[in-house]
């Protein structure tokens, strides 16, 4: 995967994106405690500098709902969507709705070549919903 996107194999970036793979929607914190289990000192400098690196080369996908921190994933290219949970924060993939879609397409465009389109769903996640009504 590194290799196909130009970028030198290094264990930090093998780890975090071991990482990422094994924790989707992982914030920069548990991804940095992950990653230094696997290999020791590794700075938070190294760890957002190879998030960095994957995210622009396009191997990861970074995240950031409104009221979270920013987080990753490695489902990069299909523009998919998520669903957060309003109580505990967790967050799930959703696919894209197929068929009659009317929010994804745009009413005016404003001139712009539109090749995306973000949704977040918000509601409670089934730990949290059976916590509310007991």
């Amino acid at each position: 995967m590194l290799r196909g996107v130009s970028l030198r194999v290094t264990r930090p970036r093998v780890a975090v994106l071991s990482v990422v793979h094994d924790r989707p929607h992982a914030d920069t914190d548990s991804i940095i405690g992950a990653v230094r289990e696997n290999l020791g000192g590794v700075s938070h400098q190294a760890v957002y500098d190879v998030l960095r690196a994957l995210t622009t080369a396009g191997l990861l996908r970074r995240i950031e709902p409104p009221g979270s921190v920013a987080r990753y994933e490695a489902r990069v290219g299909d523009n998919h969507h998520h669903v957060v949970c309003r109580s505990c924060g967790a967050i799930a993939d959703i696919d894209c709705a197929v068929g009659d879609t009317p929010c994804l397409t745009a009413s005016d465009d404003h001139g712009f070549t539109i090749d995306e389109a973000e949704v977040v769903y918000w509601g409670l996640c089934p730990g949290c919903s059976t916590t509310t009504s007991s």
